[in-house]
This record gives C-alpha cells, structure tokens and sequence, in this order.
C-alpha cells in the first residue's frame, strides 16, 4: 500500500449519510459455480474475471457477459470532481448506479449532490476508499490535471476500472506510471478524449487511412486559441467557506489562495494545469495518432515561442515532433501549433472548423471535428469516403462494456497513453525551451539538459509515489 500524508479529518458534507461497512449486494448465481470457491464474493469475480477469460472458462456467447456481470447489470460507480468536466461526465453516467462523489467545493458539486441524494459523499478520495473500496466497481476522475495522478493511482491500486479526464496526468512521467500501472492490474480503462465517437473525426480518419493521399509524410494540427498568460493574483482574500484549499492543491505546492487559480484559471499555471496544449492537445492529435497509429516520436523541437513564464502557460506556440516508420506510417512530421499554421494560411484553405491538414504524395485532406475537405478540388471532385470503423454505441457505454468484461474501449490506456505523452512532451520542449531526442522505452532526454526536469510534476512532501 502506498503512504500519502496525514490528511485533514474532514466530515462529510453536509446532508452526507453516515458511512458503515458496506451494505449487501443481491447474490450472482453463476452456471460455473462449481470452479468458484463458495466463500468468494462479487468482488472477488471482478478480479479474477480477466484471467478465467483468457483462460477460457466463460465466454460472452451465453446469457452472461464475462467480469461477474449479467448485461443488463449496472456498474458501482464514484465520481471525483463534479465541477466542469466533472459534471459533463455525470450526465453521461446515468445508466449506471452512482455509490460516491467526491469533490473539494461545495458550490461547484452542489447541483451534483442534488441529482444523486444516494450516493455517499466526501471530499477526500482517499477517506472514499478506506470506507467504500468493496462497494465500489469503477471510478471517474475529473479534477484539475495536478490531481489526476495520485486518485488514478489509488483506484488502480485497489483493481478498480478507470475513466481520467484527458490529458492523462500533469507530466509525462505521471503518465507512462499510469498506463504501466493500469496494464499490470488488467482493468478497463478510457481517457475522455470524448470526439473520438464523433462521426466528422472518424471521416477524416478513414480518409486518411485509405491511401488515397499516397504516402503522408507531414501532417499539421492546430488548436487556434489565445488563451494563456492569466494575470497574476494582486491580493490573496481568505479561502471561501465552500473550498478545502488544501485538498485542492494536493501534492502541488503550497501557495495562498486566489481566485487566479481556482474554479477554472488552473490550467494556465504550470503547477496545476498544461495550458491549452493539455486542454485541447489529446482531442486534435487523436486525429492523426489513430488515422496513423502513431505511438511515440523520437525527437521533439520547438517552431515558436510565444511570450515565456516559469509560472504561467502560453497563448502562442509550435513544435515539431519526427517519428520513424512503423506499421501504419512511413517516416513523417508531426507539427503541433497554438495558432493556425502558416502553411494553412499561405495554401488559402478554407480552415474554418477545421484543425488537422494531411500532407501526402497524391494530395492533402483538411478535418477536424467538423467538415472535411480534399485538395486539389478538381481531383477529388465526387470522392465518397470509405466506411471501415465499426459505430461506437457511446463513449463512456464503450468504457461500461469494457468494465463488463466487453472489448476494450478505444481511448484505452494502450492507445491513449502514448497519444497523451506525445501532447506533454510539446509543454516539454516549449519550458526548456528547445529541442531534444526522445527515447520513450527509457522516459530519457538527449541533448538538452534543461528539459528532463519538466518531465515530473513536483509532488509536496508524503506525495511521492509510484
């Protein structure tokens, strides 16, 4: 077990029903009982449903599905964060049965607390685990990106199938840790790069994949935002009643509170967020890493530099990733920019809506999560694009399924991960701030000293883990 630090004794909040051991669940009878120890419980099916899988002892072919579920049956799921994303996740929940909420504002999980009176509710994770581990199944983490490692870590920890809001973690270190940890515990896991269901991005991906652009050797992406370099606090007013600071900052370092930095202006300071790349990086490279089936780059340079903070994300910036040939992709260029790119500019391309250019031999695509465009116009004229990806039945339903013994969802961690490295290493290079070779198997830097320190977040002392 992994030691935090001692934790303030909160209560829970208000309307909160006392907590006990965990109450009965209706037995599973199960065709197969007689393999199955008579003391085992459901819980015990749950960790062991992946292993008699692949042995073969059960099969989805019958009534049940693998995993200790019938189809019908519904998930124990917790909630951590509530707020923003938080709540966008739990209304795409609602077909599961919700046992926990966890979140450090009142205000900001209050209109969560009134849609779920059923679940428990905290605002330490950690006190959720100590006393609802056997009662829960799977959780949902969507807090601010300096708190997405340790509760991940926890979950995975105790065997429990995960769903973090993207970009994975705070750094690339936190990341890799994750994905490792989440393969060894064999649980189903989703990053909420939630365009990947929609129907225009999975166009644009087929197209991509169905050689009609020849051989791709350059590809660019654009998130086309300003956003970045928030003002500096000018006073620190007390904490409102509302908040737990301290829970809130977590393993970041300690500092006053402000409303610079909270409920929202986190993700542009470095200590808690990972700018506009982190925001928006995992759902615009999901184009060409799945169109592509990239994995890992093997050098990383830097395009652009907007105005440079130690403290504070940028509102312009561009780098330049090369990966070698692998299965999917020859040799080719990956340019990453906060900005539209000039080239895009300079072709007088009709980029509205748009946010990935394909550069091939036999002609270019335009996409994103709307339109798609192939150019030269005239070559392409009544070009109808090919359908090979199978319907997704919904992007967390992808994550219940795979929680039930289903197929994997498709933003697994396997696919994921490397996706939300990649996106980290650009914050990376734009901090050092120049290039650097990558070796991924090793997390290694080569020729610029300056940027491994960026590669791990500064974990406060007892947050050291992993």
């Amino acid at each position: 077990m992994v030691e935090f630090p001692l934790r303030s004794d909160y209560n829970n909040p208000a309307g909160a029903t006392t907590l006990g051991h965990a109450q009965s669940r209706p037995a599973i009878i199960l065709p197969w009982s007689s393999i199955m120890p008579s003391a085992w419980t459901r819980r015990d099916v749950l960790k062991s449903s992946a292993a008699l899988l692949a042995a073969g002892v059960w099969s989805e072919t019958g009534p049940r599905r693998a995993a200790g579920f019938w189809a019908n049956d519904k998930l124990n799921l917790a909630s951590i964060g509530l707020g923003g994303m938080g709540g966008q996740n739990l209304a795409q929940l609602g077909s599961q049965n919700m046992v926990a909420l966890c979140d450090v504002d009142d205000q900001r999980a209050g209109k969560a607390y009134e849609e779920h009176p059923g679940a428990k509710k905290f605002y330490d994770y950690r006190q959720m685990f100590d006393k609802m581990e056997k009662e829960i199944d799977a959780v949902v983490v969507s807090t601010p990106d300096h708190n997405h490692y340790h509760p991940a870590y926890w979950t995975l920890e105790r065997k429990k199938h995960l769903y973090l809001e993207k970009p994975m973690c705070h750094s690339v270190w936190e990341t890799r840790k994750i994905t490792e940890m989440a393969r060894a515990q064999g649980v189903a896991t989703q990053l909420g790069v939630q365009r990947h269901v929609q129907k225009p991005l999975r166009t644009g991906v087929e197209i991509a994949r169905s050689g009609v652009l020849g051989q791709i050797k350059e590809v660019y992406s654009w998130i086309d935002t300003e956003r970045g370099m928030p003002k500096l606090p000018v006073e620190t007013p007390a904490v409102p009643s509302h908040i737990k600071w301290d829970l809130w900052l977590g393993p970041a370092k300690p500092r006053s509170y402000s409303p610079a930095y909270a409920p929202y202006q986190w993700r542009f300071w470095w200590d808690f967020g990972t700018g506009e790349t982190g925001n928006w990086g995992c759902h615009i490279l999901d184009i060409p890493f799945w169109a592509l089936r990239l994995r890992h780059p093997t050098r990383v340079d830097v395009e652009a530099i907007g105005e440079w903070d130690e403290q504070r994300t940028p509102t312009d910036m561009a780098v330049r990733y090369k990966f070698p040939a692998e299965e999917g992709h020859d040799p080719l260029t990956l340019h990453f920019h906060q900005r539209v790119p000039q080239i895009v500019i300079d072709k007088k391309l009709d980029y509205k809506n748009t946010n990935t250019l394909f550069v091939g031999t036999e002609g270019e695509l335009l996409c994103g999560f709307g339109p798609w465009k192939l150019y030269p116009e005239e070559k392409f004229a009544g070009y109808k694009p090919p359908k090979t990806l199978p319907d997704s039945p919904g992007f967390h339903h992808e994550w219940f399924n795979a929680c039930k013994g289903g197929e994997p969802a498709t933003c697994n961690f396997e696919y994921s991960g490397p996706l939300a490295e990649t996106v980290l290493l650009a914050n990376v290079a734009f901090r050092a701030p120049s290039g650097f070779d990558w070796d991924a198997a090793n997390l290694r830097i080569s020729n610029n000293d300056a940027a491994q320190q960026y590669l791990k977040s500064y974990f406060s002392k007892g947050w050291d883990v992993g």
